[in-house]
């Protein structure tokens, strides 16, 4: 069988540029060449409906060690009594868990898409939304810091069966405690979606959503550093404190309910190779390396936000604690749209995003979100950190100057070159 070389050429175009460009946008990383592999293995040819020794196809033996293996392995980077692998996404995910806990109309309460929230959390654009009754908090306008007092006035005031925590753009960590506080005093469960920090949580480098939250769902690969896909775990299991029945009408554990929910609610065979590829991924998080990896992204995020503000950058919270920060652009007299496109010139690539209080629409917004984790797992250092937002501020102060920004593209291929990605690849 010859090589598809339309596919296989447009794949080698796309290293070139991640080998290339400065990666800054905070849910991207770049896996381990070995997650890459057992994600393109022989496991994607095996069906697997179900669990393991559960399934409803044959000749799923070496499935069912892969995916226990998933499970172990996430169970001990956690701490947690219950785990399910099989998510295909994050969106995902939160969508199974809605499904194990609520019914449609019920109430939700999760941070505001616009104030750094996620589409999952109730905007009416996404399934949570059209689906549950949605009620928001947000964040200070001026600390940029969750306001916390909101999430507490409306729980009382509405009391939502859950409380979202958990954000797609926010640079601070959470008092889950405080939320797990209300929640209990209004008989609300609470639900921490750590997509982006998850690594950092695994690392032990912030708080623990797990001793206080009763869900935590998760993506894969973020600062997880792992392959595409979704998690759902808990540290400890409880019964549906609103007598929720599975289908033949047993009011069931959590676990179990979370379990179905997932397969056959709303998901059919999983996706066993990028299970294996999660396998691969949990095991490099339980190296001590990983542990020195966590801790170098939140130095490295520090020292550029650091950076920023010395050049009169506008940072949401004055800084961060995490992965990634919000930059408001107003001061600088550019959109968040444009700086994305003229910096995607210059081979730096990173994401438009909405600031608290824009006055600009999603499509345009005021602001840009920047992370490290990519730019750590190649290498790069603090000192790096104050290069590249030199090159970041070149470029925003000569959007429309061509000749500036080619001269930092060549900045930045050279930079990277310093630090090669997948030098075993050709």
């Amino acid at each position: 069988m010859q090589k598809d070389r339309l596919v296989f050429d447009l794949l080698q175009k796309e290293l070139k540029r991640q080998r290339e460009g400065i990666e800054l946008i905070a849910s991207e990383n770049f896996t381990s060449l070995a997650v890459m592999q057992a994600m393109g293995s022989v496991a994607t040819n095996k069906y697997a409906e179900g669990y393991p020794g559960k399934r409803y196809y044959g000749g799923c033996e070496v499935i069912d060690e892969l995916e226990t293996l998933a499970i172990d392995r996430l169970k001990e980077i956690f701490r947690c009594s219950w785990a399910n692998v099989q998510p295909h996404s994050g969106a995902q995910a939160n969508t199974a868990v809605f499904l194990a806990c609520l019914k449609p109309g019920d109430k939700i309460l999760g941070l505001d898409l616009s104030m750094g929230g996620h589409l999952t959390h109730g905007s009416p654009a996404n399934f949570s939304g059209k689906t549950y009754q949605a009620f928001f908090y947000g964040v200070d306008r001026e600390t940029g810091l969750v306001d916390y007092a909101q999430l507490e006035a409306t729980a009382r005031q509405e009391k939502p069966k859950m409380i979202i925590c958990g954000a797609s753009a926010y640079s601070r960590d959470w008092d889950y405690a405080r939320i797990r506080a209300v929640a209990d005093e209004i008989g609300a469960l609470v639900l921490a979606d750590i997509a982006h920090p998850a690594g950092l949580i695994a690392a032990g480098l912030l708080n623990d959503p797990f001793d206080h939250c009763h869900l935590v769902t998760s993506t894969t690969h973020k600062t997880l550093r792992g392959p595409r896909g979704g998690i759902i775990a808990m540290r400890n299991d409880f019964e549906n404190p609103f007598g929720l029945k599975d289908p033949k009408g047993n009011i069931r554990m959590m676990s179990s309910l979370l379990d179905l929910a997932v397969f056959p609610g709303m998901q059919g065979g999983p996706l066993e190779h990028v299970i294996a590829a999660k396998a691969v991924a949990f095991g490099e998080i339980l190296s001590d390396d990983f542990k020195a990896y966590g801790q170098q992204v939140i130095s490295n995020a520090q020292a550029m936000a650091r950076a920023f503000v010395d050049r009169g950058y506008q940072l949401i919270s004055g800084g961060t604690e995490n992965h990634l920060m919000l930059i408001d652009l107003r001061n600088k007299g550019i959109t968040g749209k444009k700086a994305q496109e003229s910096l995607d010139r210059a081979h730096i690539t990173l994401n438009k995003n909405s600031v608290p209080f824009d006055d600009k629409s999603p499509f345009v917004t005021s602001g840009i979100r920047v992370g490290v984790p990519a730019v750590t797992t190649r290498g790069l250092k603090e000192a790096d950190m104050l290069t590249i937002v030199e090159l970041i501020d070149t470029v925003l102060k000569n959007a429309d100057d061509q000749t500036v920004i080619d001269t930092v593209k060549a900045s930045v291929m050279n930079l990277m070159r310093a630090y090669p990605l997948y030098p075993e690849l050709s």
